[in-house]
């Protein structure tokens, strides 16, 4: 374990018992590890990093009761911070939100693209098949079977029926199946 990560941790534990100033360290000390991380995902969105740094302090703000001293405190921070990422990249794009999700390498590099394991080709072969499907098949499969919302949140999201969006999942599920069989 490195010393950021002790020195983090450390603050944090203070900051739970009570003391402001280390709380207002640790903020600080975050702050520049979030940024980091951010920078390394958005690239092609640089006005979204600030915006996700301080939403992703506040979820830590928020969320620092949930925080075990014993365990290590970068994979919890980083884990708000990736919640927060793909909120928004779900907002922008599902299919890319989809792609941040199944990347869990720290260093940026993406798993599906780079380093092809079984695994990682069938991610992509399925964003790819899911790209062929029309918005009203593909939207309902993103966001009831691969982000987990209920029918009625994906309703809400897309503008349509609870009805039309089982009917898309049921449809865009046959059409994927039949694409799978093809390829075999």
């Amino acid at each position: 374990m490195d010393d950021a990560e002790d020195t983090l941790r450390a603050l944090l534990v203070l900051a739970l018992a009570g003391d402001n100033d280390a709380y207002a360290a640790f903020l600080t000390k975050s702050s520049v590890r979030v940024r980091a991380y951010f920078r390394r995902r958005l690239d092609a969105f640089p006005n979204e990093v600030e915006d996700l740094v301080q939403e992703t302090l506040l979820a830590v703000h928020n969320r620092r009761h949930t925080y075990r001293p014993a365990q290590p405190l970068t994979p919890w921070l980083y884990a708000i911070a990736r919640y927060k990422l793909v909120d928004l990249l779900r907002a922008q794009s599902p299919r890319r939100a989809i792609e941040v999700e199944l990347d869990d390498d720290e260093a940026g590099a993406s798993a599906l693209f780079e380093g092809e394991s079984g695994a990682a080709e069938a991610r992509r072969d399925l964003l790819k098949m899911l790209d062929t499907l029309p918005d009203r098949h593909r939207l309902p499969i993103v966001l009831v079977k691969l982000e987990g919302r209920s029918v009625a949140e994906a309703a809400a999201a897309t503008g349509m029926s609870e009805a039309a969006i089982k009917v898309g999942i049921h449809r865009g599920l046959k059409k994927l199946a039949a694409q799978a069989s093809k390829r075999r």
